[in-house]
Order: C-alpha cells, then structure tokens, then sequence
C-alpha cells in the first residue's frame, strides 16, 4: 500500500518553523494554506488562512498548556479542513506550537476521514528539554497519518559536526522541499519514512555516502523495507554513475524485500537524498521512556496530554 496525494490538498504549517515550510509547499505545489500557532508573529503571511492558539495573558506558556486551549478550536480547525481531501501536516516536534498541536491537528483529520501526511522535524540532541515531549508528540502524529515522514536535523549535524544547527535546518528542509516537490506525480509508502540527505558535496557518490550514514543514526539496517533515492542535478551526472548508486544501494540494503527506486532532479549542484520507508522501532521511540508500553495498554492513550488554565474565584478564608 502506498500514499498517493488527491486534489484538493491543504498544507498545515504549525507554529514558527512550520509556518514558513507550509508557505513555500504552497508555491511549491499550488495548493492552499492553513498557519496555526499561539504565537501572533508566525500568522503574518497574508496569503494563508490563520488561526490563533490564544494563549493571554500567559507570556511563556507550556506546550501543554497550548494543546489544552486549542482544544477550544477544535471546530475552527475542522471548519478549515472540511473542503480538502488530502491534508499535509508540517510541525516542527522541537517547538512548542508543532509538538503541541501535530497530534491535535493530525487526530482532527483522521476523525474527518481525510488522507493526512505529516513532516515532523525532531530537536536537536542537546535540546534536551524538547525531547520527551517531542517523542511522544511523534508516536501519536503517527497514529494519525497515513503516512509521516521523519526529518532529523540531529542525525545531519551527528554526521558532519562541523556544521551550525542553522545550516543543519537549512539543509534538511531544503530535502524536504525536493521530496514535496515530486508528491504530485508518485506516491509514497505508508506509515513512517526517513529523510536524509548531506551537505552540499561536489560528489554525489559520497553524498550518497553520507546520506545513508545519516539514516543510519537513525535506524537498524534490517528495519529498511524501500528507499526512494532523490539525485538533486542528476540531469548532470552520467547515467553509468546513476546506475552504480543505484546497485550500490541496493548491495548495503541486501534484504531481497528492500525496494531502491530512483528519481532524477534537475538542479544547479548535485546532491542525494534519501527517503527511506521502515518498519520496526527508530531512536526516536526511546525518547519516551515509557513508549514500550503497549497503546491497548495505556489508560489515556485516546487523549494527548495537555493542560488547562482554569480561573477559580475562591474566596479567602481567614
């Protein structure tokens, strides 16, 4: 089974960093928008529907405390899904706005039986305030997408810790774009994907190297059930070289059910990304200590955790 995006589609960018994803998806494959954040500043693109998380007069709320007061606009966002069949979600899991509302948004969609896609982009390693919540913010925006794809700045900047955590986001949501930009016309396997790519390398070759080193920070070799190889600039590179990456891949990745398909991009540099379909556990479900626990196992797995501000006027006894 295999994910393949219908018209009309709508792109859901969650706070700051998904805001400004979902804008350049929309250009990218003309479709509508929809930002969603409690911060007034990420809702400034004129072209995009809004709607705000209002969070006052909190000034530095919890990212539970952000889920439980979208809770109270719930019918807005159903309201702005209602016309679309196929809903791309993109949340950045290290901010408070995308872990917050991804498992929200994606559980709205699921209800209303649409087709949902998600990105979700993980924190950094020494974020490590961001971690556990991001890690179960993940779990459940997987059980609510059909299929949700994986973006590791961590394994990026673990592979080439020369680089700046700015030129890490850079780089990786410059993959994504490349990925967004072929959904139109192929489909996608199911359920959980990993994206990784390399630093801009003159080499495709070893940007095929380094591609696969950063996916193997993120999973077992035998978890590997299909790879989608993306040759950015392919158009330039000799097809007896295209041929090699391909069996090259297909040789590291020996299981006889692995998948290797190629797609070739036109671009000014040549550079290989990876999107690679798994089964089985990533480093990310570790993030949550308590994530081996079953779902039919958890008595409040129906309903993300969250926080709600309640006024009480109490009346002072002396």
């Amino acid at each position: 089974m295999e994910f393949q995006m219908q018209e009309p589609i709508l792109v859901v960018g969650l706070g700051g960093a998904g805001s400004r994803l979902a804008s350049s998806i929309k250009e990218e494959i003309g479709c509508d928008s929809l930002i969603i954040s409690h911060d007034p500043k990420d809702l400034s693109r004129e072209s995009s529907s809004k709607i705000l998380i209002n969070t006052n007069p909190i000034l530095n709320p919890s990212a539970y405390l952000i889920r439980g007061i979208s809770f109270g606009a719930r019918s807005s966002i159903a309201e702005k899904l209602e016309p679309y069949f196929t809903i791309i979600i993109v949340a950045n899991l290290a901010g408070k706005s995308g872990a917050a509302l991804g498992p929200i948004v994606s559980q709205i969609g699921k209800e209303m039986n649409k087709s949902v896609l998600s990105f979700g982009i993980m924190p950094f390693k020494f974020e490590k305030d961001r971690i556990f919540f991001s890690g179960v913010s993940l779990k459940r925006l997987k059980a609510s997408s059909d299929c949700t794809i994986i973006v590791d700045n961590d394994a990026l900047l673990d592979s080439n810790p020369d680089l700046t955590p700015d030129t890490c986001n850079t780089i990786t949501n410059t993959a994504l774009m490349h990925v967004v930009s072929t959904l139109k016309n192929s489909s996608l396997p199911l359920k959980t994907n990993i994206l990784s790519t390399s630093k801009d390398i003159p080499d495709v070759e070893t940007s095929l190297r380094d591609s696969i080193k950063m996916l193997y920070e993120d999973v077992p070799p035998q978890s590997i059930k299909s790879t989608l190889l993306y040759v950015v600039g392919g158009n330039k590179v000799p097809i007896g070289i295209l041929n090699s990456m391909v069996s090259t891949i297909s040789g590291i990745f020996s299981n006889d059910s692995t998948r290797v398909s190629l797609s070739v991009a036109n671009g000014e540099k040549s550079k290989v990304v990876l999107l690679t379909s798994i089964e089985g556990e990533t480093r990310f479900d570790k993030y949550d200590p308590l994530g081996i626990i079953p779902s039919e196992n958890t008595l409040d797995w129906n309903e993300p955790d969250v926080s709600v501000k309640i006024d009480l006027e109490l009346e002072q006894i002396e």
